[in-house]
């Protein structure tokens, strides 16, 4: 057994429902969110757009975990804030789900025949 199959992901892929449109009309959806450290957490809140509008957090916090988004070479908060609400809040959800749940994976349960299975997120908004 190889090692490195034990080792827990420190980065997930997610699929954004609507997706950033850039300047020049390209939709990004693609991307990778990696696992916050405590200081991700911490060190938006000396920042003086957070001071001002505590709502901003969350855009400083997203645009420090977000490691890729499309073919975007930059991510800063400026691209968070061109981000459609509804793309946002998937964010938001995803990145409670995989720091606070350890994992990517929903639990659901089946209209049909009401059998319960785990689906993995990045499945979900693609």
């Amino acid at each position: 057994m190889n090692t490195q199959d034990l080792t827990p992901p420190t980065e997930f892929p997610f699929t954004l429902p609507h997706g950033l449109v850039d300047a020049d009309g390209n939709v990004h959806r693609q991307g990778m969110m990696r696992l916050a450290t405590a200081y991700d957490e911490i060190a938006p809140l000396s920042d003086p757009r957070v001071r001002s509008n505590t709502g901003y957090l969350v855009v400083i916090l997203l645009s420090r975990v977000i490691t890729r988004l499309g073919d975007l070479e930059f991510m800063n908060p400026k691209v968070i804030e061109n981000l459609f609400a509804g793309d946002m809040a998937y964010l938001q959800d995803f990145y409670q789900r995989i720091n606070y749940l350890g994992h990517g994976r929903l639990q659901v349960a089946c209209p049909h025949c009401e059998g319960a299975f785990e689906v993995e997120v990045n499945s979900l908004g693609g």
